[in-house]
């Protein structure tokens, strides 16, 4: 499966800092010091209604992560998933009477052209759950053969006692983490199961569904988090430097994803750090395809919204906060979208050297964007009020702007 096409990333004169992020499984800041390459891993769609915006915010916040990076003269090797079989997928496929691998296909498009638009950088390999299924099935059978799994009525299914440190990244008690698993795709209710969290493994086939062969593990498909273990662990490898996602991914996909890993390896931790993004809402509600309450980057675009704008509104909240989409964050992204624009199409300003080092400072403190976008601000307002004499000042914002927020004035 292929990505979308890479924006070009500007040069900045100096060098950025090294980024301190907040780390669910620490519960405070950590500062992350990759080696030349920085390794990262970001759960993908389900490509059944694609991009909304609770997508496009956690997306951009793992955007930052990658320019931070890159500022800093590093490499980074960045992979992502598309679940592209899952039972959400096969539901609308049936709902809207199509096949379901065109639907997914078809939304995987348009998610790639949302990108694109919104100017979010590929990752390095973008894979499908479908074409990972061959990685898959020797893991859930080392798994098994090695007791940490264990075969439910054909389906197979890990056990959670298996890694001693299974908890470690949400830190919920039992009693929330089974709420979590019944509401996210879990079935903790299944009798026969040795844990109500038990997360399945491998689903052997059912009728009218699609399968492939699981090897000793009969015909069937792949469970939700085993996909993205054995991609990681295919092209990262194990103690990789982020782990990131919405942060409803922390229970269970994250919490699965590590304790598989781990359990795989014998090695902990899976990711030094365990980054998540807040939910998105609108009206009162987390912005979901369950409850249809959706604003869609695509029919932003179709209204003739520039995708700048976009990502403006985007980055004027902090990537771990809850907010609400509404009519007037998007006017006031527009509104500062032209006072941005309308400072650098001058011919001088003010000295920008300061205001580089402000935007890098406010983004290695845990992606701060609000105060890099309000470092951008001050710079725009003194060009409108008093101008400058340096004839170079301009083009740098231009270029700190796309290269440090993705923003191309």
């Amino acid at each position: 499966m292929h990505a979308w096409p890479a924006s070009e990333v500007p040069a900045l004169p100096g060098q950025g800092r090294d980024l301190r992020i907040h780390d669910t499984a620490t519960g405070g800041l950590v500062t992350l010091d990759p080696g030349p390459v920085a390794r990262i891993y970001v759960c993908g769609i389900t490509p059944y209604d694609a991009t909304h915006m609770g997508h496009a915010a956690t997306y951009n916040a793992f955007d930052l992560v990658q320019r931070v990076w890159l500022d800093t003269k590093r490499q980074v090797h960045y992979v992502q998933n598309v679940t592209d079989v899952d039972d959400p997928l096969l539901e609308r496929a049936v709902r809207d009477g199509v096949d379901w691998t065109a639907l997914a296909e078809q939304e995987t498009a348009l998610f790639r052209e949302d990108m694109t638009a919104l100017r979010m950088l590929p990752p390095r390999h973008y894979i499908g759950a479908v074409e990972a299924i061959p990685g898959i099935v020797p893991l859930v059978e080392r798994l098994r053969d090695a007791g940490a799994a264990y075969e439910l009525e054909g389906d197979t299914y890990f056990s959670v006692e298996a890694d001693p440190h299974f908890g470690g990244v949400s830190h919920l008690d039992a009693a929330a983490m089974r709420l979590l698993s019944a509401e996210r795709g879990g079935d903790p209710d299944r009798p026969g199961k040795k844990n109500p969290l038990d997360p399945m493994l491998w689903m052997a086939a059912r009728e009218g569904e699609p399968s492939w062969d699981g090897g000793t593990l009969g015909r069937g498909r792949p469970g939700w988090h085993i996909e993205c273990v054995a991609i990681a662990l295919d092209h990262l490898g194990m103690g990789f430097d982020v782990q990131g996602g919405g942060s409803d991914l922390a229970f269970p996909h994250h919490e699965m994803g590590a304790s598989h890993a781990q359990a795989l390896t014998g090695e902990f931790p899976m990711a030094k750090a365990y980054v998540h993004a807040g939910m998105v809402g609108l009206d009162g509600e987390k912005m979901s395809k369950s409850k249809g309450n959706l604003v869609f980057v695509s029919q932003l675009r179709r209204e003739g919204v520039d995708p700048a704008a976009i990502r403006l509104t985007l980055l004027a909240h902090h990537y771990r906060s809850d907010w609400e989409w509404t009519d007037q964050v998007l006017q006031d992204a527009l509104a500062r979208l032209d006072r941005w624009r309308a400072a650098v199409s001058r011919p001088d300003g003010p000295s920008a050297e300061a205001l580089v080092e402000q935007i890098r400072e406010a983004l290695a403190n845990d992606l701060d964007s609000p105060a890099a976008l309000e470092a951008v601000d001050r710079w725009a307002a003194l060009q409108q009020e008093s101008g400058g004499t340096d004839m170079g000042a301009p083009g740098v914002v231009s270029r700190a702007v796309d290269a440090l927020l993705g923003v191309a004035l």
